[in-house]
């Protein structure tokens, strides 16, 4: 299936520059004599396309048109197949929708033909490719935003490199076929490239503007500052001996605590507010964590624990693949997951999709089975099961609805996950019924926080010393749920769970851990298709690069097992 890119500069959602080209990975054959005109846009329009990519499919909105030809707007957001490849492969997530690609994210069945790893894969090259052209017609314009530019291209690189190994590489806007690159490659790249933007590294011409804590109305909210690269070093170097062989736990360390000691900091308070409705007074209460996850996430202070936040309104940036998917996917009619408002379902009007919902693994985090028989389990709304978890993150709604999944074509198999809202800490309305105002954090402090903990912990053999105790407790304490007096890796695992479930890491991490695939121990309902859990190849821990970019690209070969 040939993809086109197609190259539409972005600001406001609508500029009357457009330009057209095939594809060559993560160049492109424009039909003018460039790519971009630069008479005809701006340095600021052009970045602002470069970070629309990670959140909304093309221009005009939700219902406009795609940057990337041959799939449909909606499943082709970045976000949305990263959540796919990263959630539905795992012990967190399911759907039962038959969206050709699903069941095999599902039941680990991928292959170099699959639909939404290809669409995945062709947006991470699009954005790249809307990065190079920045950098190509812009860099002399704004040492800040170049830098900006440049760590998009390096998180999207990022990206590419997780899912898909070794991919096309490619600094250059050029009609050329890209190398090849090893993922030891791209991981060199990806760290000069922070380190050059943080001050650190050989070129530091263009640096990123000193973190700095922000929220909607503060100057630069949505751009990424030296936090950003900070958390992404951290990341990259967590994950290092899977990328490279080596491990690198304490670089892993090193950053994560320089985003725990930036402004950036966890919400611990909640909120408590008096809201005016239906002719009385009442007082609103909603845990931290649940404000991490509501419609007014941007202008509360859970945006100060935002490193990287995709920026949604209702009205005027809107996706059917970032915060309205994390919404709507999740939640069916049946469920009214706000106290205050009982006829309410999630916020957004007429968008219960039921779709995407727990696996019993991900609910035995908070609910173990020796504490906890299924004739135990509640059956509540999401607001009485945290209660009950004694951990604010347990926001499942199990009203009428089976711990374990029979049929994965029914909904209620299966807890629903009630951790995303367009729901106001004040009740008040957001800026359109249909399409969310909750932002998506893709990177927030609390993974720092694990991500220092678990390093250290490694280091250490295994067990967890007194600062990375005191890191995890610090999560814990935020939730609300008891704290412990020593920690195994295990337990780590166990906690990036509780902390990040469905927020599109997943895989990431039980790969880390050595259990996702090949002969882990570990298995999880319906992995490789068998309701009990089987094991898979390990080969299917790297997606396969499709076999449409190979066919027009000599140069690639795939993956193993593919």
């Amino acid at each position: 299936m040939n993809k086109f890119f197609k190259y539409i500069p972005f600001a406001a959602l609508a500029l009357t520059t457009s330009l057209v080209s095939c594809n060559k990975d993560l160049d492109v054959t424009p039909i003018s004599n460039g790519l971009v005109d630069a008479s005809k846009i701006s340095a600021e329009q052009l970045l602002n396309k470069c970070y629309a990519n990670f959140a909304v499919a093309g221009n005009g909105g939700a219902d406009g048109d795609c940057d990337v030809d041959g799939i449909d707007g909606g499943t082709s957001g970045l976000f949305r197949q990263m959540w796919n490849s990263n959630e539905l492969t795992t012990d967190e997530a399911i759907c039962g929708w038959g969206d050709p690609g699903i069941p095999n994210f599902c039941y680990n069945s991928y292959n170099a033909s699959h639909p939404m790893l290809e669409g995945y894969y062709f947006r991470l090259c699009t954005g790249i490719s809307f990065c190079n052209q920045y950098l190509a017609d812009f860099s002399d314009y704004d040492s800040a935003m170049t830098a900006e530019a440049r760590f998009l291209r390096a998180f999207q690189y990022y990206l590419l490199m997780d899912a898909y190994g070794n991919p096309p590489f490619s600094l250059e806007v050029t009609t050329d076929n890209p190398p090849q690159y090893s993922r030891a490659q791209v991981f060199e790249f990806i760290e000069s490239e922070l380190k050059d933007i943080i001050g650190e590294g050989e070129d530091s011409s263009a640096l990123l503007r000193d973190a700095r804590a922000k929220k909607k109305g503060d100057a630069n909210y949505g751009t990424v500052d030296k936090a950003a690269a900070w958390m992404l070093l951290a990341r990259l170097y967590l994950n290092a001996e899977v990328y490279t062989g080596t491990a690198r736990w304490a670089d892993a360390a090193k950053y994560a605590k320089m985003v725990m000691d930036s402004p950036y900091k966890l919400l611990t308070e909640g909120s408590s507010k008096q809201v005016s409705h239906d002719g009385y007074t009442e007082t609103w209460e909603f845990t931290p964590y649940q404000m991490l996850f509501m419609g007014d996430n941007d202008k509360t202070d859970a945006a100060y624990e935002a490193i990287f936040p995709l920026l949604q309104d209702g009205q005027r940036t809107t996706s059917w693949g970032t915060a309205l998917y994390l919404i709507a996917s999740t939640f069916d009619a049946d469920m009214h997951e706000n106290r205050y408002l009982s006829d309410a379902v999630n916020g957004v009007a007429s968008q219960a999709w039921g779709g995407n919902r727990a696996r019993p693994q991900l609910v035995r985090l908070f609910f173990p089975e020796s504490e906890y028989t299924e004739e135990d389990l509640p059956q509540a709304y999401s607001y009485d099961v945290y209660a009950i978890a004694g951990d604010d993150r347990a926001l499942f709604s199990s009203m009428g609805r089976n711990l374990n999944i029979t049929d994965p074509g029914v909904f209620t198999n299966g807890w629903a996950v009630a951790k995303f809202t367009n729901f106001t800490t004040d009740g008040s309305a957001t800026a359109d019924a249909k399409h969310p105002d909750m932002d998506v954090f893709l990177m927030r402090v609390a993974e720092a926080y694990l991500t220092y903990a678990e390093a250290l912990t490694r280091q250490a053999g295994g067990t967890a010393p007194a600062e990375a105790i005191a890191a995890i407790n610090a999560i814990r304490s935020r939730a609300h749920a008891e704290t412990k007096a020593g920690y195994n890796l295990d337990q780590i695992l166990d906690e990036w769970g509780r902390e990040f479930f469905f927020e599109g890491r997943r895989r990431v991490d039980l790969i880390r851990f050595n259990k996702f695939g090949g002969t882990t121990g570990y298995n999880w309902q319906w992995k490789g298709g068998v309701y009990g859990g089987a094991n898979f190849s390990k080969d299917l821990n790297v997606f396969a690069i499709p076999a449409s970019d190979r066919n027009s690209n000599p140069n690639l070969a795939q993956n193993p097992g593919y």
